[in-house]
């Protein structure tokens, strides 16, 4: 109970407050933090453990036989990666690394006069994660183990849904190259509006008339009209940053990931709301906060904790913690 408000609340004394509300006896706040803090740790050091002899130079051991399967998903899984920012002691403010899988579920939805062709129902359930204070080469062990788990290999259909940076690209690609990668539809249309502003100007008719049409064309599977559209303003002879001038070669080198009417159609997910909910949940309502920050290794003991506490296994982790 202590280590499980420990994971939840806000702040330590809030834990402690209440564990004692819910037992009938107190428990310090010290006594609090070191009791969840050290739990945390050692699952730290499981799952160190585990990436250790699965990645060991000599002797690697198959991931199947390292880590334990929990829920395995079955028909559809889809898998997203982001990051979010904690502060450290003597370090400032550092990233996160998070992964989530989720279990897909599609339903069909019954067509009328005015939708003839609607779109199936997607719902994402049974999330999963694994988060950390790792580089992205470390991050993508995490991530493979954690799909290991959930045996996502073994998905018939199996989807990848990000923000477009480089780093989850690769790992995601190293570790799932059958995985369907698919650019974050909200990213895309951000990206869209911001292009629009920096040639048209904020607010004006202009800047309205050709973002929607861009995103009606990318929504409806156009993507190289939407690449045309964007070569034709010319956006490297204009004064506006480096991310805009590079939209029309960042959406061409992207053109299989943003076929969304083709993956609505086909039931997989667009969007990556599941990590960028899981960064506020699982990281930043307990670990982000002013002040002196924590200290690494507290960070990363808490990150494993509360990796287990929101992925559903608190008490089996607790059962076989030595």
């Amino acid at each position: 109970m202590a280590v499980r408000q420990g994971l939840q609340a806000k702040s330590f004394d809030l834990a402690a407050e209440a564990y004692g509300d819910a037992v009938g006896g107190g428990m310090s706040s010290d006594s609090l933090r070191r009791l969840t803090e050290g739990w945390g740790q050692k699952e730290e050091d499981k799952r160190k453990s585990e990436a250790e002899r699965v990645y060991a130079q000599k002797s690697p051991e198959p991931a199947q036989k390292v880590v334990k399967t929990d829920r395995p998903i079955g028909d559809q899984a889809n898998l997203s990666t982001d990051g979010g920012m904690v502060l450290l002691r003597e370090e400032g403010w550092k990233e996160v690394k998070l992964s989530v899988i989720s279990e897909v579920m599609v339903s069909q939805v019954v067509a009328t006069a005015h939708d003839p062709f609607p779109d199936p129902q997607i719902t994402l359930k049974q999330h999963s994660y694994q988060a950390g204070l790792w580089d992205a080469d470390e991050m993508g062990q995490h991530q493979y183990l954690e799909g290991t788990r959930r045996q996502v290999e073994g998905c018939p259909r199996f989807s990848s849904t990000n923000d477009g940076a480089l780093w989850i690209e690769r790992i995601t690609a190293s570790n799932y190259p059958q995985a369907l990668q698919i650019l974050d539809w909200g990213h895309a249309d951000e990206r869209l509006w911001k292009v629009a502003k920096a040639v048209f100007g904020e607010g004006t008719p202009q800047t309205q008339s050709w973002a929607q049409h861009q995103i009606e064309q990318l929504w409806n599977g156009r993507g190289d009209e939407v690449v045309t559209a964007l070569n034709n303003l010319h956006l490297n002879q204009l004064s506006c940053p480096e991310d805009i001038c590079q939209s029309a070669a960042y959406f061409e080198a992207r053109i299989p990931k943003i076929d969304y009417a083709r993956f609505r159609q086909e039931g997989y997910p667009i969007g990556s709301g599941t990590v960028e909910s899981a960064v506020n949940t699982v990281v930043h309502h307990r670990l982000k906060r002013q002040g002196r920050g924590w200290k690494r290794q507290c960070a990363q003991s808490m990150l494993a904790g509360l990796s287990e506490l929101h992925s559903g296994r608190f008490l089996s982790a607790w059962n076989s913690c030595p």
